[in-house]
Parts: structure tokens; C-alpha cells; sequence
């Protein structure tokens, strides 16, 4: 079975062929882990292997066709695709080709996501294989697949709300995972079963740092160094539930808070309220951006300062200069702030909400503007 009722998986092919017939595209051809799990429903760890290739068609009309290793097609035949087509992977040779080529024929414009995060899950040869011998043409679809991603369903934001009060929970626990004297390395590991005890299915996700008053990155693996009193801790966690991210981040002052990291704290929750409060159906992400960049003053060089959520821990749009998508009731994202205390240190804060007909939604338990002392 799919984690949603069939219903949800016929709407999104609705408004796919809807978008499609307005773009004049015959098909569209999608072979990464998020966008065959959108139109079907399969989800599997097994995307973690680089081995097998995986393809699902959406025609302009008609049902979905899977045309996937055969080692997927008990999976694939719980979901509401009919259509299954299988061989069996590895082979060495014609992973999947000769059917896809099959499928597609009578396409002649074919959508595949090109452009901004689009990524290809085959090999570069087995696409140019495929692109040779069809009849058909390639076309980017990449704005077609954003339009449809970006706006969550009612379904999809129950379970991103369930997701975003179980990561705030586990937070909340946070003496149960970090004292004074404690290696960083078993502060994430006990993070990690806090947030599985509170009910996440997976922690796919989970970086931080810790420093004196502050951190120098927020993306290296954790070490033995053990946390001292002064410390500033943050843990950044994107984890899951059935397939759906949350994606915020906390910090926590060790002993005693010093002074700068008080008062990058504060600088950094009253930059993240400001954006809330203008993060309203239709203001734009670059106008977003600008609000928020305003409260971090001229010593900010951030690329971006907060993203959509959803199946992926990072998704469209980017709240940044260069992004004008508008924002609209239904879509999920985070706000997220940073701010360099010095040259070596820096702290950010990340909170979850989602884009309402009037007033923003929370879906994360806000921090208090006072950063914690543990």
C-alpha cells in the first residue's frame, strides 16, 4: 500500500496532465527517487544503491507506466500503478533501455527535468542511447515539476506537521543528549535515538558544530572534542517521516552563555520574525530575502536564507536574491538566518512554517529569543 489514498496520487497526475497539455508536452520521463515516488507512491530504501536505473512515464493522458528493475515489482504493484514493465537488473547491458525506448514511442515532446537541482539517475551513455532512438524529443520540464511540487497537499502537510512537532520534541529533550564533557560525536548519536524515540522513522540528517561562543562550520562530521563550558552546541536535523522531512536546527549554550553568542541569538530571532511575519501568498522569495538580509546587516554573505521542504530535506524555491517565485498558500518552508559572529565563528538558527491564505504557520515549537543554557 502507499502512504496515501489513491485519490491523492490521482489529483497530482490530474494536475500533471493539466500542466502538461498547457506546455504542449506529450510525456514526461522522471527517473529520480523523489519525483517516481510523487506520481506512485514507491518508496524504498533500496534508491540508496547506485545500481539499478529506475523510470516512471507520465503521459499528457492515460495511466502512468513503471518501467523498473524486476527486483521492484512486488513494491511497485502495492502502489496504484498498473502499468509495470521489468527486467531483470544487473545485466551488464540494456539496463532498462530497450523498454523505456518501447514506452515511449508515439512521444514526440517528452519533458525531463534539466535545469536548476535536476539531476539524471541513469548513465549519461544510456540516456544518449535513449535520446538516438526515439522518435521523439527531450524538452525541459523543470518549472513544470517545481509548479507541482512546491504547493503541498492537505495530506502532505499532516504529515510535515507530524514530523516538525516530533524533531521539536526531541529538542526539547536535549539534557537527555548533551552535558558538559560530553564528545560531540555522542551528543549526535544520542540526538539520534531521541528523535527515533520520539517517533521519526529515519535521521537520514543530522550536522552541527560547537565552539566557544560560537561554531566554525555546521557541516563537518562530529568528533571525540569534548563540550566545554562557554560552548555554544547546534544540531541541525532533517529527519523523516513516511518519506517527508523536517529541517530546523537549535543551539544551546554549554555551562553559561557568552556574551556575543547571547547576542547573535537574539540578532538571529528577531531576523527569523521578521521573516515570518512577511512570509505571506504573494511575496516573492527575492522580496522575502531582502526583509530578512536587512535585520543581518552589511557583514551578511549568505547565498540564501531558506528553502522549500518537503520530500527532500531542500526543495524549491530558495528564499535568495535570484528567486522570484512567488509564494503560495499550500507551500512549506524554512527560514533560515545566519549570521558570523567574528571571523572564525558563526551561528545560525532554522525554523519549519507554512505558507497560509492569511498568517504563516509555525509547524516547529519556536525557539525562545533567549538561547538555552544546558
Amino acid at each position: 500500500m502507499t502512504d496515501f489514498a489513491t485519490s491523492e496520487f490521482e489529483e497530482r497526475l490530474a494536475r500533471a496532465q493539466a500542466a502538461m497539455g498547457a506546455a504542449g508536452l506529450d510525456a514526461l520521463l522522471l527517473n529520480t527517487e523523489a519525483e517516481v515516488r510523487y506520481f506512485t507512491g514507491f518508496r524504498s530504501l533500496f534508491w540508496q544503491s547506485p545500481t539499478r536505473p529506475w523510470f516512471v512515464i507520465v503521459p499528457q493522458s492515460g495511466e502512468v507506466t513503471a518501467v523498473i528493475p524486476s527486483i521492484g515489482a512486488e513494491l511497485m504493484g502495492r502502489m496504484w500503478v498498473n502499468d509495470i514493465r521489468t527486467w531483470p537488473s544487473p545485466r551488464g547491458t540494456d539496463e532498462g533501455v530497450s523498454l523505456l525506448i518501447e514506452a515511449l514511442a508515439g512521444f514526440d515532446r517528452i519533458g525531463v527535468p534539466m535545469g536548476e537541482e535536476a539531476s539524471l539517475r541513469m548513465s549519461l551513455t544510456d540516456f544518449r542511447d535513449v535520446e538516438a532512438r526515439i522518435s521523439g524529443r527531450f524538452e525541459d520540464c523543470s518549472n513544470l515539476i517545481k509548479g507541482l511540487r512546491t504547493v503541498k497537499s492537505p495530506a502532505e502537510i499532516a504529515i510535515l506537521r507530524q514530523i516538525c512537532a516530533i524533531g521539536s520534541n526531541a529538542f526539547a529533550r536535549i539534557s537527555d543528549a548533551a552535558r558538559v564533557g560530553d564528545p560531540l560525536a555522542e551528543v549526535f548519536r544520542k540526538f539520534k535515538i531521541t528523535l527515533l524515540e520520539e517517533g521519526a522513522e529515519e535521521v537520514p540528517y543530522l550536522v552541527g558544530g560547537a565552539g566557544q561562543g560560537g561554531y566554525g562550520d555546521v557541516i563537518s562530521p562530529p568528533d571525540q572534542t569534548p563540550l566545554q563550558d562557554g560552548d555554544v552546541l547546534m544540531l541541525d536535523t532533517g529527519s523523516t517521516l513516511q518519506g517527508y522531512f523536517c529541517d530546523f536546527d537549535r543551539n544551546f549554550a554549554i555551562g553559561r552563555a557568552l556574551p556575543e553568542a547571547v547576542d547573535a541569538h537574539h540578532r538571529l530571532w528577531d531576523v527569523t520574525e521578521a521573516g515570518f511575519e512577511a512570509a505571506r501568498a504573494g511575496v516573492s522569495c527575492s522580496e522575502l530575502f531582502a526583509i530578512m538580509a536587512k535585520g543581518l546587516g552589511e557583514g551578511s554573505d549568505v547565498g540564501r536564507i531558506g528553502h522549500g521542504l518537503g520530500m527532500q530535506l531542500t526543495e524549491w524555491p530558495s528564499i535568495a536574491a535570484h528567486d522570484h517565485t512567488v509564494l503560495q498558500a499550500g507551500m512549506v518552508m524554512t527560514l533560515e538566518p545566519s549570521l558570523m559572529i567574528d571571523d572564525n565563528r558563526m551561528m545560525v538558527v532554522e525554523e519549519n512554517i507554512l505558507i497560509t491564505d492569511g498568517a504563516p504557520e509555525m509547524l516547529t515549537t519556536r525557539v525562545k529569543r533567549d538561547i538555552e543554557v544546558i
